[in-house]
């Protein structure tokens, strides 16, 4: 248990959220006088439901702890019909955190859904990603770790104060951005609900457009293991949405605010540890097991946009010159590429006192931070299953005997996106350019997303109609030129996920 740990419950009770029980819930409520809890969960919506409870005794407190309560399924999943719709949402204690907006002493625990017969329904958000979390682990002996950069715009009145620099709003202070004081506000929110918060800042995107000013903002997570960071990345949304409520803003995950401006993404860390050690280095270098897990995530890049690129709008941020991947390939510290390999703080001991030559030098002992990332999602993703989908394609990596060769072939150390290099981009596969193009390709792979069900034949007969009916498979072509299309198209899909 850190000392440093924000999340009340974590400090209060002394120990890591993980090791939660009943019994700590129960002790947390009497002993600060919590007059309500919240029952959340996440349905097809992707977004935060919530069913409230005053409880009027221990022995209702104790029901709602222990059984979770119904609720309409055929209103939370559309391929549930209503003769039959009844879902336990039962809680995960370890999710459990104060809500920071209730006026009244409030807890609220993310619930997973169960059917009829008590069984985990296999087609929820957070069950798919267990299932394919588990058979990781059980294939492999190591552990999924993940982290999100989720990105977001503030959409408020005009600044006159201090105009916005176009697109150069990257890591700007106040008062030369507008908005930090809602970041930091967001940050200490998300830590105290338990989310393990990396740093944040202020983005490229820095504009305005007639009488409305538009600042892009990231958080920035730690690694954690995967389930959870698909609860944080919920969680820190509902917090950001709150907030901008409360200050008479916008916040806004989408993809496109509008054209030749920064899109919005929700790029991925992603490493894998085996007994606490990081496997992604090896003797200071990027190691084949990093390797075959890159190779898994680009076998799969293109049907993976079914979960992670899922309105069209996530196909006008997909083009060249934005900092957002087009192409299948990666490379070492290249904005350019699909998975992109950073900086790792390999090798790198002496900064310390190059920059602090007042520190007497000792030797560090700092375990590797390496990770790889995959920067096509964006914040229409289900976030659920696009971390299942990265975990399977990461498995089959690690199973695949070429997949060491077929790293090296799609190995890249150019900018892509310079002229010099068409002929080396023309060479290589490029992403979907629409929801429709997306379904196809998940249609093509679904017997891999169904192995051991992990996906079921269902969820992807729905994922990939849906995709469809956006019914943008020429969608680029239609809207070439035409700004008040584009416009339109954007603010309908301006509050995604």
């Amino acid at each position: 248990m850190s000392l440093f740990d924000k999340n009340k419950l974590a400090h209060y009770l002394k120990k890591p959220a993980c090791q939660f029980t009943k019994a700590d819930i129960t002790r947390y409520i009497i002993e600060h006088q919590i007059e309500m809890i919240n029952l959340r969960y996440v349905a097809e919506d992707g977004k935060l439901k919530t069913l409230n409870f005053v409880f009027t005794d221990l022995a209702h407190l104790d029901r709602i702890l222990s059984c979770g309560e119904r609720v309409d399924g055929s209103s939370l999943f559309s391929f549930m019909n209503a003769g039959s719709s009844d879902l336990y949402v039962v809680p995960r204690y370890k999710t459990a955190f104060v809500n920071p907006f209730a006026t009244t002493p409030t807890l609220d625990i993310l619930c997973s859904f169960y059917d009829n017969k008590g069984q985990a329904l296999a087609d929820a958000p957070e069950q798919i990603l267990r299932k394919a979390n588990q058979r990781f682990r059980k294939n492999t002996g190591m552990e999924f770790k993940a982290m999100g950069e989720l990105e977001y715009y503030v959409m408020a009145d005009k600044n006159h104060l201090y105009p916005a620099i176009d697109q150069k709003g990257y890591h700007t202070s106040a008062p030369f951005t507008n908005w930090e004081h809602l970041r930091a506000e967001a940050i200490r929110m998300i830590a105290e609900c338990g989310g393990k918060v990396k740093y944040a800042h202020s983005e490229v995107g820095n504009f305005t457009n007639g009488n409305d000013f538009f600042e892009q903002h990231e958080i920035e997570f730690l690694p954690a293991p995967v389930e959870d960071t698909a609860d944080q990345i919920v969680i820190a949304k509902w917090i950001l949405r709150m907030l901008g409520d409360q200050y008479g803003v916008r916040i806004s995950f989408a993809p496109k605010i509008t054209v030749g401006k920064a899109g919005s993404g929700l790029h991925i860390h992603m490493l894998l540890e085996k007994d606490g050690e990081n496997q992604m280095v090896k003797s200071g270098q990027l190691s084949d097991t990093a390797k075959k897990m890159i190779s898994g995530l680009l076998e799969f890049a293109a049907p993976l946009t079914a979960f992670g690129n899922t309105i069209p709008t996530s196909y006008l941020r997909l083009v060249p010159h934005q900092e957002a991947p087009t192409n299948i390939c990666w490379g070492d510290r290249n904005r350019s590429v699909l998975v992109r390999v950073p900086l790792g703080w390999s090798g790198t001991d002496h900064m310390l006192f190059d920059a602090n030559p007042q520190e007497p030098i000792t030797k560090q002992e700092w375990k590797s931070n390496q990770t790889v990332e995959f920067r096509a999602a964006d914040g229409s993703a289900d976030i659920y299953s696009f971390l299942s989908g990265l975990i399977m394609a990461a498995q089959y990596g690690l199973n695949d005997e070429k997949a060491l060769e077929k790293a090296q072939n799609l190995y890249v150390d150019v900018n892509i996106f310079e002229k010099e290099h068409e002929t080396k981009a023309s060479k290589l596969q490029s992403l979907p350019l629409s929801c429709w193009e997306s379904a196809e390709k998940l249609l093509e792979s679904r017997s891999f997303f169904e192995t051991d069900g992990v996906f079921s034949v269902r969820k992807i007969d729905h994922m990939a109609a849906y995709l469809k009916t956006y019914q943008d498979r020429y969608l680029s072509e239609e809207l070439y030129g035409n700004v008040n299309a584009i416009s339109e198209l954007v603010d309908k899909h301006l509050h995604c996920m």
